[in-house]
C-alpha cells in the first residue's frame, strides 16, 4: 500500500508529536498499522523537508545563494584577491500543506518549490546549496537540529489512548470498525539499540 487515500475513507487521525499538532490524515479502520506507519512517516518527513526548504528559501531571499565551501568565511576582498569565483548566484514562494495531508500534497509542495527556484535561478543552484541538496534528497542532516526531528519508519511508534499501535495489527483492533471516527495519535521516535 503506497498511498492511503483520502477520498474513499473516513477515520481521521490528528497527528501530534509531544503537544505540537502536526497534521490530519484520513484512513480506513481496516488499515494495517504497518502501512499507516509507513504513510505517516513519509508525510511527516516530507513536511519537514518542505519546511527546511522554505526556511532556506527565506535565507536565499535575504542573503543570496550560499557561497561555495571554498569561499565560506572569506571577506569579499579576500575572495577577489584569491580570484575565487562563485558562478552561481531573489525570491521564491513558500508552500504550506493543507488539511488531509497526503504524499501527493507533499510532492506537489516540493515540485512548486523546485519550480519557483528554477524560475529565479534558471541555470540552477550550485551543488553545495542547501535548497538544491534538499530538492535532490542529498541533504546532510547529521549533527543538526533538523536531524533530531526526522523519524525513520523503523523508529516510528504511533500511540493512541496510552497504547502503542502495534504494526502487525489493524487500526480497527484499537478503535473499532466505525469509519466515522476522529482520534488524536502521537508520533514518537523510539531509539533502536543494537545488541
Amino acid at each position: 500500500m503506497s498511498e492511503l487515500r483520502c477520498d474513499v475513507i473516513m477515520v481521521q487521525l490528528h497527528l501530534k508529536r509531544g503537544d505540537q499538532s502536526l497534521f490530519l490524515v484520513e484512513t480506513s479502520a481496516g488499515v494495517l498499522v504497518r502501512d499507516l506507519v509507513r504513510h505517516v512517516t513519509a508525510v511527516y518527513n516530507g513536511r519537514l523537508r518542505v519546511d527546511r526548504i522554505c526556511s532556506e528559501v527565506e535565507e536565499l531571499w535575504k542573503h543570496g545563494v550560499t557561497l561555495a565551501p571554498s569561499m565560506q568565511g572569506l571577506t569579499e576582498q579576500q575572495v577577489e584577491e584569491l580570484g575565487l569565483l562563485d558562478e552561481w548566484v531573489e525570491r521564491c514562494k513558500q508552500v504550506q500543506a493543507g488539511v488531509c495531508v497526503t504524499m501527493e500534497m507533499v510532492q506537489e509542495a516540493l515540485d512548486q518549490l523546485r519550480g519557483a527556484v528554477a524560475i529565479v535561478y534558471p541555470m540552477g543552484l550550485p551543488p553545495h546549496d542547501p535548497i538544491r541538496m534538499e530538492l535532490e534528497e542529498k541533504e546532510e542532516l547529521s549533527g543538526t537540529q533538523a536531524s533530531l526531528q526526522v523519524v525513520s519508519e523503523a523508529e516510528c511508534q504511533l500511540w493512541w489512548a496510552a497504547k502503542e499501535l502495534l504494526r502487525d495489527k489493524k487500526l480497527h483492533d484499537y478503535i473499532g470498525r466505525n469509519e466515522k471516527t476522529k482520534i488524536v495519535v502521537k508520533i514518537q521516535k523510539v531509539h533502536l539499540h543494537s545488541h
